[in-house]
């Protein structure tokens, strides 16, 4: 298992051992194939857990289109103040109007000791959704690091390498033998470490 699929799914564990319930922002974890608008058939084992320690898992997002459980803007979350036990927000703030603001709502709506688990991309190809959103941000580590802050513990991943991440931007991405052949060179040519990287996985603890 590569390093930032260790990340997540470590972190992802954690999350649904220690807390009861957990609020998908944009179902970024594309577990239900019933709401949301993509599913991942090999992110299964999520919901499996979800079940078996019988968390409350809604998916909040901004228009009802794809049956959202919650219907609610990242940049105004509809909970109180220390509310929420955890949150996932993958692959969102790249498309939301603020970030800033949307991450200031996270911290508020969280409880002390509430967890975030989010991803973000760093280089990155364009990725808008006529109609849904659009897509304005990337994020570097040394900018994640200074947008939480103010959380008391923040955990960085970097996901794939400098030769993954070329690899990406280009049509070859898409096969997963050609993904898992760059890995190979980025372990080889010590790109793995690289701060050229695809995006970031960060786990928040309030």
């Amino acid at each position: 298992m590569k390093p930032w699929d260790t990340f997540f799914k470590e972190r992802m564990m954690r999350i649904l051992k220690e807390k009861k319930s957990l609020i998908d922002i944009g179902g970024g974890l594309r577990i239900s194939r019933e709401k949301g608008n993509r599913f991942e058939p090999r992110n299964a084992w999520i919901i499996e857990t979800i079940q078996a320690n019988k968390i409350e898992y809604k998916i909040l997002d901004p228009v009802p289109d794809y049956a959202p459980d919650i219907v609610g803007d990242i940049h105004n979350l509809p909970f109180l103040d220390a509310s929420q036990e955890a949150i996932a927000c993958i692959a969102v703030l790249e498309h939301v109007t603020d970030p800033f603001k949307a991450r200031d709502e996270m911290f508020r709506v969280l409880q002390s000791g509430g967890m975030c688990i989010i991803y973000v991309p760093f280089l990155y190809y364009f990725h808008a959704e006529k109609g849904y959103y659009g897509d304005y941000w990337r994020f570097t580590k040394e900018g994640l690091a200074l947008m939480f802050k103010n959380f008391s513990s923040v955990e960085i991943q970097a996901v794939r390498g400098a030769i993954g991440t070329l690899i990406r931007l280009t049509p070859l991405g898409r096969y997963r033998w050609v993904e898992q052949f760059a890995y190979y060179l980025d372990l080889l040519f010590h790109k793995i470490s690289s701060n050229q990287v695809s995006g970031y996985s960060v786990f928040l603890i309030k």
